[in-house]
């Protein structure tokens, strides 16, 4: 087996092995498939082999996807990147999972967004552990009022915290994964937030040893993102 199909196969090996280290069964684990920059027929390739999540981190080309997959009914698509307040219109109708709420505003936009359009969308807190300018998430300090937010919308279905660690330095890593078990420890443990997402293509079998229950594995599926078009 090669191509995507040969690696996904190999993905979803080596989580089992680091959960199987860990002490965890494999099925503790899933795994979305994210595939942004990659086009609609890698994502169908990925689905022939008989995966089902897959992570989507821009808006427009999200739903791009969505509409050119739509006879794929049994996708389970996952909105992982930022979401600007002009975005939600397009993000809130289509994703079943939304990893980046990261504001109390923007609960609320997506929160009544949802009511107007669908039943209901399981989201996680997006935290900034490790507190980079650069990224976006909510302070340690600023998750109880962005989980209060989101629990008062109905429509919103609270399942837990996402993080994306420093970059290129795994024992950062491990820290900002431990960091965020702990922050789930003091905000109502695995029975408020089953979900802890968290672990990436270069650091997923640690962040498996460490608890995560959803990886993000983009590039060790799909192979290097193509470059983005020049404007």
């Amino acid at each position: 087996m090669s191509g995507i199909a040969g690696n996904l196969e190999q993905v979803v090996q080596r989580i089992a092995r680091a959960a199987s280290l860990a002490g965890r069964g494999a099925e503790c684990v899933k795994l979305v498939a994210v595939s942004k920059g990659h086009g609609a027929e890698a994502i169908r390739e990925a689905y022939v082999a008989g995966h089902r999540r897959f992570g989507e981190n821009y808006a427009q080309e999200f739903a791009a996807k969505v509409a050119s997959l739509s006879d794929c009914r049994d996708i389970e698509w996952h909105f992982i990147g930022h979401i600007q307040s002009n975005k939600v219109k397009i993000v809130a109708p289509r994703a079943h999972v939304v990893h980046t709420i990261d504001s109390t505003s923007l609960a609320h936009d997506i929160g009544r967004r949802v009511a107007r359009e669908r039943g209901s969308l399981r989201v996680l807190v997006e935290v900034n552990v490790a507190g980079e300018p650069q990224k976006h998430g909510v302070s340690p300090s600023e998750l109880r009022d962005v989980m209060a937010a989101i629990d008062v919308e109905p429509a919103l279905l609270l399942c837990g915290l996402m993080t994306v660690p420093p970059a290129d330095n795994l024992e950062k890593s491990r820290a900002a994964f431990e960091t965020l078990g702990s922050l789930r420890s003091i905000h109502g443990g695995s029975s408020r937030l089953p979900e802890l997402s968290m672990g990436m293509s270069q650091d997923f079998e640690l962040a498996v040893a460490s608890g995560a229950t959803i990886v993000r594995v983009g590039s060790a599926i799909f192979g290097p993102r193509p470059p983005m078009p020049s404007a």
